[in-house]
């Protein structure tokens, strides 16, 4: 998934065009992505049109509410069965019927039954936070070509610490050289987030800011997007992991993130710690340099910028 950055415009065109690839860890194959929403967010971000539309409107608060307004109406719920149609979604994992539903967005953010997601055992094992396509990076440092060649953001940025002078980037220097897992959740995607260590949560703290797509072909274009967007922070305190920052990053139709742990009050590995209301979201997770040693074949995936498709309890490494 490793794009080359071009000069002329019309060649970035044809590089962002490209369908999006992943690959599924359980049956080790490559597959295409089904992008919800394809015609609207291909003309959004590779568009000059619809890239003013993005910044003028697009990327605001008020359009999310306004949609998630929309997913929240009881007419709604008409396109529940559909969605599942269209997108084969395996409803036997849902904790109630598909038709119980009575707004899309609770059928978005729908509960699985307790067996849907076996949590890998083990307490020196670490495992996947949400459902999803995932990219681990062994140093976040080193992370540099994923989504668009060359591009990168700066741990400060991502954690709202780059208005700081440095020496007060506190955060950011604890995880200097660390490792990083980005899980890109779809609107197909169950979109409930877990804790993927045991340890004791602090509060989670908020900052503000646009909600860009977090699709690759929103991703190609600019992916400071991770960093621009809305998003939460939490630490987490591992005995055998040490400190684990967990970052909800909003998008666009994203409603709300919604926390639903208690700080200050240990979690085990795999509970849950809130959910996405409509719309794709993304997750990620910083290690301490050292503290976790990522799976081979996330590792070797990570290399070569290809997504590894996962669900949430899978494992993601152990310590080292």
């Amino acid at each position: 998934m490793c794009v080359a950055a071009e000069s002329s415009a019309s060649r970035l065109h044809l590089v962002s065009a490209e369908p999006i690839r992943y690959l599924d860890r359980a049956t080790r194959t490559l597959k295409l992505e089904r992008i919800y929403g394809e015609r609207w967010l291909r003309f959004a971000y590779e568009n000059p049109v619809g890239r003013f539309f993005v910044w003028l409107l697009v990327r605001r608060a008020i359009f999310s509410k306004w949609y998630g307004w929309k997913m929240n109406h009881r007419a709604s719920a008409m396109r529940v069965l559909k969605f599942i149609s269209d997108y084969d979604v395996d409803v036997d994992d849902f904790a109630k019927s598909a038709f119980d539903y009575k707004t899309f967005n609770e059928f978005f953010f729908r509960a699985l039954k307790p067996t849907a997601r076996p949590i890998a055992p083990g307490e020196r094992v670490a495992v996947l936070p949400a459902d999803g396509r995932h990219l681990a990076f062994p140093d976040v440092d080193a992370a540099t070509g994923f989504y668009v060649k060359g591009a990168k953001f700066t741990l400060a940025e991502l954690l709202g610490e780059d208005a700081r002078p440095e020496g007060q980037r506190e955060l950011a220097q604890k995880f200097t050289g660390g490792a990083m897992l980005i899980s890109r959740l779809c609107p197909v995607d169950y979109h409930r987030f877990h804790f993927p260590v045991a340890g004791l949560p602090a509060e989670s703290r908020l900052i503000n800011g646009w909600l860009y797509s977090v699709s690759p072909v929103a991703l190609r274009r600019n992916l400071h997007s991770l960093v621009e967007n809305k998003r939460e922070i939490t630490l987490l305190e591992s005995a055998l992991f040490g400190p684990v920052v967990l970052i909800e990053v909003g998008a666009t139709n994203v409603g709300a993130i919604r926390q639903s742990f208690l700080p200050g009050r240990a979690v085990a590995k795999g509970d849950e710690k809130g959910l996405f209301a409509f719309g794709g979201s993304c997750v990620i997770t910083l290690f301490q340099r050292g503290r976790i040693r990522f799976d081979a074949d996330l590792v070797a995936s990570g290399a070569e910028c290809i997504e590894v498709y996962a669900k949430m309890g899978d494992r993601l490494g152990e310590v080292p």
